[in-house]
């Protein structure tokens, strides 16, 4: 059984990719990578990963995580968090990463960003 789900949602040229169970070493990491470059390659640039039902995420997951923002970055575009739990938030603070990534906690918010 895979231990990350994704589902994809689009509106007005924005993807929200609803992300529940984990990001780690293996499945987890492996969906993530695979999902922000299948949207890539679709030409979706405005990506913003929901992670409120991510309940845990481990040192390959937030590599995963920089390497997305990355490789959206390097084809123009932007890939924003929305929803962290208190650990996932906990971590990005710990690793200073909570700089580097644009943050919301509402979805609204985070897709009037954009504009």
């Amino acid at each position: 059984m895979p231990s990350l789900f994704a589902t994809t949602r689009e509106y007005s040229g924005i993807t929200l990719v609803d992300l529940s169970g984990r990001i780690s070493l293996g499945d987890g990491s492996a969906l993530l990578r695979k999902t922000v470059r299948d949207l890539l390659d679709e030409g979706r640039t405005k990506i913003i990963l929901n992670l409120g039902d991510v309940n845990y995420i481990d040192s390959s997951g937030i590599g995963e995580l920089v390497s997305g923002f990355t490789a959206v970055r390097n084809r123009g575009g932007e890939l924003k968090l929305l929803n962290l739990t208190k650990k996932v938030h906990d971590l990005l603070q710990i690793t200073k990463l909570f700089t580097v990534f644009d943050v919301f906690n509402d979805e609204s918010t985070a897709m009037r960003s954009f504009d």
